[in-house]
C-alpha cells in the first residue's frame, strides 16, 4: 500500500463529539477536508447549525445531532441516528468535555461529578455502544480520545482545575485499557493531548496566564486553527494501523519543559 493510500480516509464515517466549535470543529474540518462524511454532536443546536453551515461551505457532508452526553440514556439514540443516516461509524472522536476552576479545598462536589460524567463516563458509554453496535461486529475501527497536557502532570501554573486534570489523566488510562482489550477486534484506540489553544473554553484563562504560557513554550506560540488537523487525520487513517494505546501531545513542546 502506498503512503498516499495509507492516509486515504475518503468515504469514511466520522462521529465527533463536541464538534460544533473549538478543537472539535477544527478536527471535524480536518477529517472532512480529507473526504470523511461527518456527524457532529453538541448541546446547542444553534452552534451546530453554525458549524454545519461552515463545513458545508467547504463541501463537507455533515449530520448534526443536538445531544447532552452527560444524559447517558440519550447516547444510544444519538448513535442510532448516525447509523440510520450513514450505516456505519469508522472513526469516533471523543472530544466533548467540561472544566471547572476552583481551589481543590473548595471544589464543589457537584462540579466534580459534572466534569467526571462528561469527560470520562460519557466517553465510556459512547465508546461501548459504538463498539458493540458497529466496530466489534465489523472487526475494525478507530477511536480517538481527546485528553490534555493537563492529564500528564499537575495543574499548569496559575490554574486550579483539579477535576479537569484528573479526568484527562483518566482518559489516558481508559485509552490504554480499552486498546489492550479491543486490539483483538482490530480497533485502534489512541489519544491526543492538546496544550493551550485559542478557543472559547480557554479564553478566560488565557487572558490571565497566556503570556506566561507562551513564554514557557519552546515553539513560542499557542495552538492555532490548523494544529490538530494532521494529528487526527493520521490517527483516523491506516497510517496508524500498528499504533494503539498511545497518545500524541500537541502543545508546542510545553510538556517537555
Amino acid at each position: 500500500m502506498s503512503v498516499r493510500e495509507l492516509f486515504d480516509i475518503s468515504g469514511k464515517i466520522a462521529l465527533i463529539t463536541g464538534g460544533s466549535r473549538g478543537l472539535g470543529l477544527q478536527m471535524a474540518e480536518g477529517l472532512g477536508e480529507m473526504g470523511c462524511r461527518l456527524a457532529i454532536t453538541a448541546r446547542k443546536q444553534s452552534e451546530l447549525d453554525e458549524a454545519a453551515a461552515h463545513l458545508k461551505q467547504a463541501g463537507i457532508e455533515v449530520l448534526t445531532l443536538a445531544c447532552d452526553l452527560s444524559k447517558f440514556d440519550t447516547i444510544p439514540g444519538m448513535v442510532d441516528a448516525v447509523l440510520a443516516r450513514y450505516g456505519s461509524i469508522d472513526v469516533l472522536v471523543n472530544n466533548a468535555g467540561a472544566s471547572w476552576g476552583a481551589p481543590a479545598e473548595d471544589h464543589p462536589l457537584d462540579a466534580w461529578i459534572k466534569v467526571m460524567n462528561l469527560n470520562v463516563t460519557a466517553m465510556f458509554v459512547l465508546s461501548q455502544y459504538v463498539g458493540k453496535q458497529v466496530m466489534i461486529p465489523r472487526k475494525s475501527g478507530k477511536i480517538i480520545n481527546i485528553s490534555s497536557v493537563s492529564g500528564l502532570s499537575g495543574n499548569p501554573p496559575g490554574t486550579a482545575t483539579l477535576a479537569y486534570s484528573t479526568s484527562k489523566a483518566a482518559v489516558l488510562n481508559f485509552t490504554r485499557a480499552l486498546a489492550s482489550e479491543w486490539g483483538k477486534y482490530n480497533i485502534n484506540v489512541n489519544a491526543i493531548c492538546p496544550g493551550f489553544f485559542h478557543t472559547k473554553l480557554s479564553k478566560g484563562l488565557l487572558e490571565v496566564i497566556g503570556d506566561e504560557e507562551i513564554a514557557r513554550t519552546p515553539l513560542g506560540h499557542l495552538g492555532g486553527e490548523d494544529d490538530l488537523k494532521g494529528t487526527v487525520v493520521f490517527l483516523a487513517s491506516e497510517a496508524a494501523h500498528h499504533i494503539t494505546g498511545q497518545y500524541i501531545t500537541v502543545d508546542g513542546g510545553v510538556s517537555i519543559t
